[in-house]
């Protein structure tokens, strides 16, 4: 019997080949094979919504070769990405290679392992149509929402721009936090903080807390309200009150979900949440790691998922690694079991490492410095959630003087559980958050020098804008998306030009600020977090089989269609306007603060005079935004008007250009001297490009000298003639070009000057 497997991916599809017999034969449909037309809405909604799905263009030679395929196999084994999008793809290719009923079957793998592969294709089942129209309902919520939405948005801001059903609200979020950091006002307080010395000479830090004998903390809100309270413990004593000492046990983290994976990553490793799922795919679907460690294989379990929930399996193979590495009080009485959110989908485990005893260390040479890393953060993880609590010994203290009481805390760790290992990072910062550095030995009724006694003023602060990481974290606690969407609607808000980055702050832009004022004012659901969330719920109802497909497309079109309707009758009542987006750099020539222009080749500083003021600058993307480009300026001057010449990009690459363009339009190529003279006038030789990208040389003085050749001139004499020498282009040869001599010579193997332009 034949067996026909078609998977998404080719990297993965070749994982898979190498655990199955020869009796199976593994494909990749690289993704989706059909999708809705690009050039129209593809959805006859006065027909049930009907879908009219095509073959996407590019596709047409893999499809005839999967059908092929298909038509030579006895059964089919549809093993697609198990979600949503991986269940709609097998759907799809049921569809477009006519895929009979009776021979086709759906598997799934939670982790690309050969036990796994293996047990999953022994039982195999029916493409599951709840899921399949789940995503179907997402498809075509989005699609009619971006091109029914987008012609308003064309007509009232500028054209081009394309609106979008989730990303509306992630724009929105990013949008409201950027107008409550410009509506705070900051208020003044201040600190007073005293380093003291213990009895054994130890000095510790403590800090004002409020009246001697109140346990209400005080607030210092102006300079003289922290100078009454200076001068009142200056030059005093400060005495030991109260010392209360305690344990805490600190317990760990849960196993990473997509959206604590993608947090964790961006604060630890600085990764965007594309790169993260990126290496994460590469990661599941197999990497080799040589036959000592069993070949190629999935290193970790599925990675879109929101459950916390862990084979048996799984936990039993930390305990034995936990008991083994650091011995049996690290494990707890009683195996960790982790909840999931109500909410969760819980369809897949958590991100986990598929075998706990392949430590990152390892296999470290078989892996990318990006695929270890963030093995070693999924590894660290997981085997830290399965560990003992870390045990931490407390120690507050009172200290009275002046009248004024001052505190002092601190926690050492007694015994450090899964902290041996892991430790959760996190985007909250508190000012009052103590160290855990080690308290001196003190008694009550000490009395203790101080040091020094420091005020400090300071003032709060505006909410921070989201990072990546903030960002995923609210998507989920507010229910917006789902695990396979959070990196797309990221990066879509940013490629759309609505949110830009400066480090690792999302910012919106100008477009994103009017674009979402526009959409809350017409389309106010599009743009309600809570009425996406809702939707989000009816999606996995759909899938759960409690809700139907064509009832919330129903349900969601008849009020959408309405606001639609009003919104395209007020087009032209109001202008609206995009405000420029203002950079750091400044005109030389007016002095007014240069705006940010889009061309061709991508964006630019302009004048905002124009056509007054024609002045541009080149812009350079970093970490903290758009900046100047730094240019190149050549050595030699423009040959027609005297001014510099500076380094241009273009169409087929850099060049220089006169920097008093457009008023002087000379340009010359960017060249690479060769060291070597000129026949004719002496000058530097140069490469140049001609016709079809060749190489030939050419004098630095053109046009003044119009010395060109094919072969490079060598500067020596030839021996029969004493003329000039040349090194024949594409061989090993000497030649002299000497009317009447013919002179040859071939030369030892050795690579001709690059002739490359740089």
């Amino acid at each position: 019997m034949t067996n026909l497997v078609i998977m998404e991916s080719p990297p993965k599809a070749n994982t898979v080949k190498s655990y199955l017999g020869s009796s199976y034969k593994v494909v990749a449909s690289k993704g989706h094979i059909r999708d809705l037309p690009k050039s129209t809405l593809g959805i006859d909604i006065d027909n049930g919504f009907e879908a009219h799905y095509i073959n996407i263009r590019g596709k047409g030679d893999l499809i005839r070769d999967l059908k092929k395929e298909v038509k030579n196999a006895d059964r089919v084994f549809l093993a697609t990405d198990p979600d949503r999008e991986g269940e709609a793809i097998a759907w799809h290719l049921v569809a477009a290679l006519d895929i009979p009923a009776d021979k086709v079957k759906r598997v799934t793998f939670n982790a690309v392992t050969k036990s796994v592969v293996k047990e999953s294709i022994k039982h195999p089942r029916d493409i599951d149509m709840n899921v399949v129209n789940a995503q179907q309902t997402r498809r075509l919520l989005d699609r009619i929402v971006g091109y029914k939405l987008s012609p308003f948005l064309w007509k009232t801001v500028k054209s081009g721009l394309s609106a979008g059903r989730v990303q509306s609200v992630a724009t929105r979020i990013i949008v409201d936090r950027e107008n409550e950091i410009r509506a705070f006002e900051p208020k003044e307080y201040w600190t007073i903080e005293a380093t003291l010395a213990a009895p054994d000479g130890r000095t510790f830090e403590a800090k004002f807390f409020g009246t001697a004998g109140s346990e209400e903390k005080t607030e210092l809100t102006c300079e003289a309200d922290a100078k009454k309270v200076y001068n009142a413990v200056l030059g005093k004593r400060f005495e030991v009150t109260d010392i209360r000492r305690g344990k805490k046990l600190k317990s760990p983290a849960p196993p990473f979900t997509t959206s604590t994976l993608q947090q964790e990553a961006s604060r630890k490793l600085n990764f965007q949440s594309q790169r993260t799922m990126r290496v994460a795919q590469e990661l599941y679907e197999g990497v080799n790691v040589g036959s000592e460690f069993g070949g190629a294989q999935g290193l970790i379990t599925y990675m879109r998922t929101d459950s916390l929930r862990i084979s048996d399996e799984a936990r039993d193979a930390a305990k034995d690694y936990i008991v083994k590495k650091y011995g049996t009080e690290y494990y707890p009485e009683t195996a960790r079991v982790y909840r999931s959110k109500a909410n969760a989908q819980d369809a897949h485990e958590a991100i986990r490492p598929s075998g706990a005893m392949l430590e990152p260390q390892l296999i470290r040479k078989q892996l990318t410095p990006d695929q270890y890393r963030l093995y070693k953060l999924i590894w660290d993880r997981f085997i830290a959630s399965q560990m003992e609590s870390a045990e931490l010994s407390t120690m507050q203290t009172d200290l009275e003087a002046g009248g004024y009481l001052f505190r002092s805390s601190g926690y050492t760790v007694k015994f450090p559980g899964y902290m041996a290992l892991y430790e959760e990072s996190t985007d909250d910062r508190n000012p009052d958050d103590e160290k855990s550095a080690r308290l001196p030995v003190l008694n009550q009724g000490d009395l203790l020098d101080a040091r020094e006694i420091t005020p400090n003023q300071h003032f709060t602060e505006p909410p921070p804008r989201y990072t990546e990481a903030s960002l995923v974290k609210l998507l989920e606690e507010k229910g917006i998306g789902r695990p396979s969407t959070y990196t797309t609607i990221i990066t879509t808000i940013v490629s759309r030009g609505y949110v830009k980055r400066e480090g690792k702050s999302l910012v919106p832009t100008p477009l994103g600020e009017v674009t979402t004022r526009l959409i809350c004012e017409n389309f106010p659901d599009i743009a309600d977090s809570k009425f996406t969330a809702q939707m989000e719920d009816r999606l996995d109802d759909i899938e759960n089989g409690k809700n139907n497909m064509l009832d919330v497309l129903n349900g969601f079109y008849g009020n959408f269609s309405e606001e639609l309707d009003r919104a395209l009758g007020s087009v032209g009542a109001r202008e609206v306007e995009v405000p420029a987006e203002e950079t750091d750099i400044i005109c030389e020539k007016c002095g007014s603060r240069m705006v940010v222009k889009n061309g061709r080749y991508g964006k630019f500083a302009a004048c905002p005079n124009y056509p007054a003021c024609k002045n541009t600058k080149p812009l350079a993307k970093t970490t903290e935004g758009l900046v100047e480009k730094k240019v190149e300026i050549a050595d030699e001057k423009c040959e027609l008007c005297g001014a510099d010449m500076i380094l241009r990009s273009g169409r087929f690459g850099s060049f220089y250009a006169c920097s008093r363009y457009p008023a002087c339009k000379n340009t010359r190529q960017k060249v690479r001297s060769l060291g070597v003279k000129c026949p004719e006038c002496g000058a530097q030789l140069v490469t140049k490009l001609g016709k079809n990208r060749t190489v030939f040389y050419s004098c630095s003085r053109y046009p003044e000298c119009k010395f060109s050749s094919w072969d490079l001139p060598t500067n020596e004499k030839c021996p029969s003639c004493g003329g000039m020498l040349y090194r024949k282009k594409g061989k090993n040869q000497l030649v002299c070009k000497t009317e009447g001599c013919g002179y040859k010579a071939d030369l030892p193997a050795e690579p001709e000057p690059d002739g490359e332009n740089e």
